[in-house]
């Protein structure tokens, strides 16, 4: 899916429940094909098209005027004062594609999905407070969303070579637009079974001495179906407290401990609490 993805030049869609490892996709396919940091974007309520384009701090630069020296033409500095934000990073013209992160887009507004349609079909945006002097300076560079870095931006127009891997995660919370599913490649990560859940524990922690971790998993499992479904690293955190109570001596009762797994292995949903 990932392949297909970066050949027909689509987002991927990627569901699934809480904590089954949807944004980690983005950081593997970044670092197995050598593609460099990944650029994120976590969308919450507010967030909206531009945020993810740009931002352009005119209040910074009024401010800044007053130090100006009238020598200094007004536009000369106009760069430093505009943030590319990630999606716009991820549309410059690099020689290879970035990967692009927008995690949790059923969180945003609900006209989020359709304003991203346009972006994803041309691979380009404008930067209005750039094309008004394109005129008078054809190039001027502007800050980007890797830190500390910085690109020219010719014509007041940013527009990809090689369009990014865009990789968007969804935890379910809403249904997106049928016109923004149908341009996205959609993949659904199943929660973990329990060898997978036994490789993530040995990843973390080894062979976690005085811990019985089939136990362990077996009683998570049987609760993370109890509830509809629990988030991996809920199983990680009892794991690491168990290892430190067994690694200390602390003394526990079966019943203290059932308590804290309780408490560990809280339901995701507020319906369930």
């Amino acid at each position: 899916m990932v392949n297909a993805a970066i050949y027909l030049r689509r987002p991927l869609l990627v569901t699934g429940n809480p904590g089954t490892g949807k944004s980690s996709l983005a950081y593997l396919v970044s670092r197995e094909l050598g593609l460099g940091p990944v650029l994120r974007w976590p969308v919450t309520s507010r967030t909206a098209l531009k945020d993810g384009l740009y931002l352009y701090d005119a209040i910074g630069r009024v401010q800044a005027a007053a130090d100006r020296s009238p020598v200094i033409p007004a536009d000369s500095d106009l760069g430093d004062y505009i943030h590319l934000g990630p999606l716009g990073t991820a549309l410059l013209p690099y020689e290879l594609p970035r990967v692009l992160l927008i995690d949790e887009l059923d969180k945003g507004d609900i006209d989020l999905p359709n304003d991203l349609l346009n972006v994803f079909e041309e691979g380009e945006y404008d930067i209005p407070e750039l094309v008004r002097f394109a005129a008078r300076q054809s190039e001027m560079r502007v800050l980007t969303a890797d830190r500390g870095g910085s690109a020219v931006v010719r014509e007041g127009v940013v527009r990809c070579r090689e369009f990014p891997i865009v990789i968007i995660t969804s935890n379910g919370e809403r249904e997106f637009p049928p016109a923004f599913l149908r341009r996205c490649l959609k993949l659904h990560v199943d929660p973990p079974d329990f060898d997978q859940l036994g490789g993530m524990v040995a990843a973390h922690f080894g062979e976690a001495d005085g811990v019985d971790l089939a136990r362990l998993i077996t009683d998570f499992l049987e609760r993370s179906g109890q509830l509809g479904g629990l988030a991996s690293d809920q199983l990680l955190n009892a794991v690491h407290l168990a290892t430190q109570l067994a690694t200390s001596g602390a003394f526990q009762s079966d019943t203290d401990w059932n308590d804290l797994l309780k408490a560990i292995w809280h339901p995701l949903s507020a319906e369930l609490e």
